[in-house]
């Protein structure tokens, strides 16, 4: 018999199995709803409903670049075991494809769909905790790290005015450094341009506090607290930060090093670092 699509919904909703199983299990039963879902309940197959509530501390992340955009995305999961299964990893890497391929900027249906459907098979909960996308022009580069079994994700933006420098395999390989450097350090800003008014002044604030308990002269003070927010910012912002691989010269310096070399200009525009478990 004909099975519809929206019974199969109806019984996955209900239910918690993934999509096949529930469309076997309505074959199975010829269309009947309680034979149906007594059938899921023998192969123990509705469980991702009950399983819903469960936390998800583990995951992985992925990356992913296709021609015109870019994505990082945090999978979820209960345990490291999963995170490592080949199912969890075949979803992130199909959801990261899906979110390419149609340009999503958000969670759709669809996206919830696949997870539901895995949860069925590995019978543990999930989630698609968050996903970033980076659109690519014509006169950008992106670069992608991800460390270890996914447990951080890093994506990276360069531009050029030239064209062939994109091209370039010193410039290539800058990049993917660059991506590795985010990984190693977890920058806080791009730049000191980026960071905002109100962090400067909080920052400020507290170097103030401590250079006052020192009981030295204002001048002094503000000296102190000049130095102190340099050397924050040397330490939080990208382009300032030690380059990883040279570390006495910043990745600034380092940047127009290999765009002049190559045979133009080169800027670091936009950068996303994900961690596991992090607050987004």
């Amino acid at each position: 018999m004909e099975i519809k699509a929206a019974d199969v919904k109806k019984l996955r909703d209900k239910t918690g199995a993934g999509m096949l199983d529930c469309k076997k299990a309505l074959k199975e039963a010829e269309g009947d709803f309680s034979k149906a879902e007594k059938y899921l309940k023998e192969l123990g197959l509705p469980a991702a409903a009950k399983r819903s509530g469960r936390a998800t501390n583990e995951g992985r992340i992925f990356t992913k670049i296709g021609d015109s955009m870019a994505t990082v995305l945090e999978l979820a999961c209960e345990t490291d075991f999963v995170a490592r299964n080949k199912d969890f990893i075949a979803l992130g890497e199909d959801i990261a494809e899906t979110i390419l391929a149609k340009g999503l900027a958000e969670k759709t249906p669809e996206l919830d769909e696949k997870v539901k459907d895995t949860i069925s098979t590995i019978k543990e909960n999930m989630e698609l905790r968050r996903f970033t996308t980076m659109p690519i022009a014509k006169n950008e580069l992106v670069s992608a790290y991800t460390h270890g079994e996914g447990t951080i994700g890093v994506l990276v933006k360069f531009e050029s005015d030239t064209p062939s420098v994109l091209e370039n395999d010193a410039v290539k390989e800058f990049a993917f450094d660059c991506a590795l450097h985010i990984a190693a350090f977890n920058p806080l800003f791009l730049d000191r341009n980026s960071v905002n008014a109100a962090y400067k002044e909080e920052q400020e604030a507290i170097f103030r506090k401590q250079a006052e308990n020192l009981g030295k002269p204002e001048k002094v003070i503000d000296g102190i607290v000049k130095g102190k927010m340099n050397k924050h910012f040397a330490e939080n912002c990208l382009l300032d930060q030690g380059f990883v691989k040279e570390e006495k010269v910043s990745v600034a310096k380092k940047m127009e090093e290999i765009g002049t070399q190559a045979g133009g200009s080169l800027k670091l525009t936009n950068f996303v670092y994900y961690k596991v478990g992090e607050e987004s």
